[in-house]
């Protein structure tokens, strides 16, 4: 029984050139999908295409702004023209930032909400009604954040965004599930990139392990089962509106 077979399906991933994005799509592919990755110039996916077809997986890169509705449906209608249609899309862009509140400008406060929920809403409209028409289901996987139920302290913009983008996948989830198309999140915990660790205070550190009962931050691999699980029909098939957290504990942490 081979639960997690991908083999004929399509997947989307918005924000593919990413370091989350990107190993999740390594994921997609090795169990038999045909991967779209787009970033923001598709030469910045093309580390992970390359890492895609050296395992023996297929993937093109597309350069897309994922707040751009218009670079979405060419995207679609590339995708359309390459596979047939899409059958998984994830959500993956994503932009942070420390400011505190008090000095948070409205330009700053669009973009985060722009780029982490915006994106996220267009993509669905646009992948969503297209899984809809097209009539042979589909999985949508929105990456949220930790943050997003319990806001995190320094990151105000950026947990409001991720709340919102919990928020619309369970109301797409409930539109979405009688054509048989599921929409869920991952919820990863404290995965931070080389470049963002070297950042971390030693107290800011101290503290998230205080709150993390595993006592480490996440490797970006721990992510790739997830998204495996929530992209198969066979093994998530009756899984729709759900928040699946992937955080060492975090989220069960109270004192």
């Amino acid at each position: 029984m081979n639960l997690f077979d991908l083999s004929g399906k399509t997947a989307v991933v918005i924000g593919g050139s990413s370091t989350l994005g990107g190993v999740m799509s390594e994921a997609l592919a090795a169990y038999g999908a045909k991967v779209a990755l787009t970033g923001r110039k598709a030469d910045n996916a093309e580390p992970i295409r390359e890492r895609i077809a050296a395992a023996g997986g297929q993937a093109r890169c597309y350069g897309v702004e994922a707040t751009s509705r218009s670079d979405l449906e060419k995207l679609l209608a590339e995708v359309e023209a390459w596979t047939g249609g899409a059958d998984i899309l994830l959500n993956c862009p994503g932009v942070n930032s420390a400011t505190p509140f008090f000095d948070i400008t409205e330009e700053e406060w669009d973009r985060i909400i722009d780029v982490n929920a915006k994106s996220v809403m267009i993509a669905c409209q646009v992948f969503g009604k297209h899984m809809v028409e097209r009539g042979q289901g589909g999985s949508i996987i929105n990456l949220s954040s930790a943050s997003s139920v319990t806001p995190l302290s320094r990151v105000f913009s950026y947990s409001a965004s991720k709340a919102a983008v919990n928020n619309m996948t369970q109301f797409l989830a409930r539109e979405f599930a009688p054509a048989g198309v599921r929409v869920n999140a991952i919820v990863p915990g404290f995965f931070p990139a080389v470049q963002n660790r070297a950042i971390l205070s030693e107290e800011r550190i101290a503290s998230i392990m205080g709150h993390t009962p595993m006592k480490r931050f996440g490797e970006p691999a721990e992510l790739q089962g997830a998204v495996v699980y929530l992209a198969s029909e066979r093994a998530s098939g009756f899984v729709t509106g759900s928040l699946l957290r992937v955080d060492g504990g975090f989220g069960a942490m109270t004192i």
